[in-house]
């Protein structure tokens, strides 16, 4: 049964029987699994459509609030839209503070409940990407030039805040002889300019990075392979 249908034979049921009482509909109808994604200090609100089965006509309306706060206030850009998800970056941009954000569903009319994240701390939370990576030749060895990720924040300058405003940033770095494939950690450190020495000509090496965030023992995923041949 396709979600309109679902939702038609939902409707019917409402309006003709009487079975389904109003506050059982709006329940229904309730967004589930409200939730932060954030990277980087991106932060997106998402979720699923409620159990009623909605049709692709239902609309969202979307709130936050920092945590004390009684107001909620309503996220402009996501008022009455279709897609299941809302950036509220610059609504959650004081990163040490814990926010809330809620949705509510209206299909053919019907209004749903609000449904409410749990407490959302972007510092504590917020995932950390590995770094990118630039890698050069000379005499023989590697130079690797690792570049933090990059934030949605800027001073008052107009240049672009570095993650290491916010954390103590220690980056992992991996070198793989593809020849016998073998892998070996050569740095581990805050510099982000490692040379990598004492390498066997005419063979191909491959590196990779990751950041370690020492204060709340996280790490990063991998970063995508940088490879190189010896001459």
């Amino acid at each position: 049964m396709t979600p309109k249908h679902c939702f038609l034979g939902f409707l019917i049921s409402f309006l003709l029987t009487g079975v389904v009482e109003t506050q059982s509909a709006h329940e229904s109808l309730m967004p589930r699994r409200v939730h932060f994604q954030s990277r980087n200090f991106h932060n997106i609100l998402h979720w699923q459509p409620g159990r009623a089965c909605t049709s692709n006509s239902s609309i969202y309306f979307v709130q936050y609030k920092m945590y004390g706060q009684r107001q909620w206030k309503n996220k402009e850009d996501c008022w009455g839209i279709l897609e299941s998800f809302c950036d509220l970056t610059n609504e959650t941009s004081d990163i040490q503070e814990p926010y809330y954000g809620r949705v509510r569903t209206i299909s053919a009319g019907i209004r749903s409940g609000w449904t409410m994240t749990q407490r959302f701390t972007p510092w504590w939370e917020t995932k950390i990407d590995p770094p990118v990576m630039n890698i050069t030749q000379v005499n023989g060895s590697l130079l690797v030039i690792l570049h933090a990720p990059g934030l949605p924040y800027r001073d008052q300058k107009g240049k672009n805040v570095s993650i290491e405003n916010y954390y103590e940033l220690v980056y992992r770095v991996f070198i793989i002889n593809n020849s016998i494939g073998k892998e070996q950690k050569v740095y581990e450190g805050a510099h982000r300019v490692v040379e990598i020495g004492v390498l066997a000509p005419h063979t191909a090496y491959c590196v990779v990075a990751e950041t370690y965030q020492p204060m709340l023992d996280k790490r990063s995923r991998r970063s995508e392979e940088k490879c190189v041949e010896l001459p």
